[in-house]
This record gives C-alpha cells, structure tokens and sequence, in this order.
C-alpha cells in the first residue's frame, strides 16, 4: 500500500529537477502522474518538446507506475486547463497539484529589462494561477477535496542579490497561496507552499551551488518525501504552511511580526522623532 494509492497528481515542470523529483516520489506511492513539461531551455526559451516529459513518464511505467505526458505552457489559462484536460482524460480527476515549471532570467535590477522581467513573473506567478484555477474550481466542483502545493523561494521570502525577477514572483505565489488555503478550508481543499533548497539547473551556476559537493548534498530528490506526505491523507489537518526543503533539512517558515509599542495619547499619532526615538530602543524592530 502507498500513501498516494488511488490519488491523481499533476507536477508542471517535471521533466527535470525537482519536478522529475516530485514525479517519480509520487509514483512510488501510489499516485497516477500527469508529468508536464514544455520541454523550454532554463530561461524559458524554446519549448515543444516532448522528451523531457516523455523520458519521465517511462521510467514511472518501467518501475510499474501510471503516468501520462502533457506538454501545455503553464503561463496560459488554455495551457493550465489544458494541463487538468489531460488529467480528466487519463485518469477522470485531480486530487494533488504541484506547482514546480519555472525558469531564471538573472540580472541586477538596474540592468532588469522587461524582457527579462515579464517572462518570469508569466511562468512563475501566472503559471501558477493560470494551472490553480482550473484544478482548484475541478477540486471544488467535484466536492472530494485536494491538495495543492505552490513552489516559492527564499529568493522570494528571505531576498536574494540579482533576482527582483524572481524574488517578486516567488513572493507573490507565498502570498497567493495563504489566500488560497484560507478560501480552500472550506472545500476541504489544502494549500502549501514549499521554498526549495535543490541543486538543478536552474541552480547549478548559482554561488554555492557550482560545485560537486553541493550537487551531492542538495540533491533534489531529498525535497520530495516532504511533497508526498503533505499530499496524502495523513497530512489533512495541515494547510496554509509554509515548508523550506533541502540538504535533508525540513523546516516550517513563518512571517514573523513583533510586538512593537502602541502609542495611546494624540490618538496613536506618532510624530516622526518619536518613531526614531522607539526605533532605536529598540521597541519597534525584531531582535537581529
């Protein structure tokens, strides 16, 4: 017995990395997979090819799994319903969706032009909305509850130097999917939303990561148990979470907010040396 038997998962961007990952991880438990990929270069360029899904969709059958191939471009609301379609087809549902296509268009932010902006927030914060609304209103129609999980970043959540691109989306898909599990409760459909560490290609030039000890310790295979347990049963009770994955490390992350001091004369107006003077007693920030 699996922990996904019976289940039907969707994983965009699974023709590689952590999408590949996540795939063959869902495979082995017991899901049926519907493995996408537009079969694009890392920086979104190219695409229409079928290898990359196909390749992943035979190594599931070959170990005795289910899984079908779609090759629909996540950034477009006929692709995510195009993607679902694929789903009903093969398997007459959608119970998991993991969101996981994307690519990296690195610069500076001064040197950011819009070619290298739009074509990241397209894939990653539009694909993701364009793929969750057709499986989650699917999930909400058919009245048996889900679960989706949303791929962000610590680019997105904590920053990093030279991705405003990606931080912007990766952040934006954090927000959109606390949102989405406050509305989902009541179908009893479950949000996530996981921030990676992973070597992959889209990571294997990155500081850090150019190497082969962190291509070793940051396989992308060890996110994936974490993406099973939360899509099975056994995980019901949890939505809304926030997971950092990566180097055998699991951690949940949360937006923390201080205490802070309340003004409670004048109306709570503070004059600006008052807020200078609280700041730098340290009352209104977090401790380092």
């Amino acid at each position: 017995m699996g922990l996904l038997d019976g289940k039907v998962a969707i994983v965009t961007g699974a023709g590689g990395g952590l999408g590949r990952e996540h795939a063959l991880a869902m495979a082995a438990e017991g899901a049926a997979v519907v493995v996408n990929d537009l079969g694009g270069a890392r920086d979104g360029t190219g695409g229409g090819g079928v290898a990359m899904a196909d390749q992943v969709v035979d190594l599931i059958k070959a170990a005795g799994g289910e899984a079908a191939p779609n090759y629909d471009n996540v950034s477009t609301v006929e692709g995510g319903q195009g993607i679902l379609q694929s789903a009903i087809d093969a398997y007459g549902q959608a119970d998991i969706l993991i969101n996981n296509a994307g690519i990296l268009r690195d610069k500076s932010f001064a040197k950011t032009t819009e070619d290298l902006w739009d074509p990241v927030i397209a894939v990653h914060l539009k694909g993701t909305y364009c793929v969750t609304f057709a499986v989650y209103n699917h999930m909400k129609e058919r009245g048996a509850g889900g679960c989706i999980i949303n791929t962000s970043s610590t680019s997105g959540l904590n920053g990093n130097f030279g991705q405003c691109n990606y931080g912007a989306a990766k952040a934006g898909i954090a927000g959109f999917t606390r949102c989405l599990a406050l509305e989902g409760n009541k179908y009893g459909i479950r949000a996530h939303i996981l921030a990676p560490v992973a070597h992959t290609r889209l990571t294997e030039d990155l500081p850090g990561f150019d190497n082969e000890k962190a291509a070793q310790s940051y396989d992308p295979k060890l996110v994936s148990p974490l993406m099973v347990y939360l899509a099975s049963d056994d995980a019901k009770e949890l939505t809304g979470k926030t997971f950092m994955a990566g180097g055998g490390r699991i951690a949940e992350m949360r937006v923390v907010t201080a205490e802070g001091v309340t003004k409670t004369d004048d109306g709570g107006l503070w004059t600006p040396a008052e807020v200078g003077a609280k700041m730098a007693a340290g009352e209104i920030l977090l401790p380092e």
